[in-house]
């Protein structure tokens, strides 16, 4: 069994009192925040911002004081090998909404808490986004 550990961020813009946060949509079709593997030598929070800035061209400031985590299996798509991932998560916000969208990703979206809720996938990350959200309304 393999074990594999990525990291990502739940990434806003704030423009006065109004919030919008980033979810990319993937090619194998699911919505979902920005993230990848660590790499040798990188911690956490170096990966995440690496990983946006691959994943996006974004730039962004991570927030002291959340880190959020969950781990699922899922099989390599050319192998069929077992993995058990963990991924780590923190919030940040981006420095601007101009996106320049990597090979990985077919599309995105700035949305509201609500509407990023309704949109991503997967349950895991609608729960990351509302913790991430609560924690930056009690900052």
């Amino acid at each position: 069994m393999l074990k594999e550990y990525s990291a990502g961020l739940v990434l806003f813009f704030q423009q006065e009192t109004q919030r919008e946060y980033l979810i990319l949509h993937y090619t194998a079709g699911h919505w979902d925040f920005p993230k990848g593997h660590i790499e040798e030598g990188e911690n956490k929070q170096q990966a995440a911002l690496r990983e946006l800035k691959e994943e996006t061209g974004l730039q962004a400031t991570i927030l002291d004081g959340f880190e959020y985590s969950f781990s699922y299996w899922h099989h390599f798509p050319k192998t069929q090998e077992l993995a058990h991932k963990t991924v780590y998560f923190f919030t940040a916000q981006a420095l601007s909404k101009e996106v320049i969208l990597s090979h990985e990703h077919i599309g995105f979206a700035w949305l509201s808490l609500q509407k990023a809720y309704e949109k991503l996938t997967y349950d895991n990350a609608r729960e990351l986004l509302k913790k991430a959200d609560e924690f930056l309304e009690n900052r």
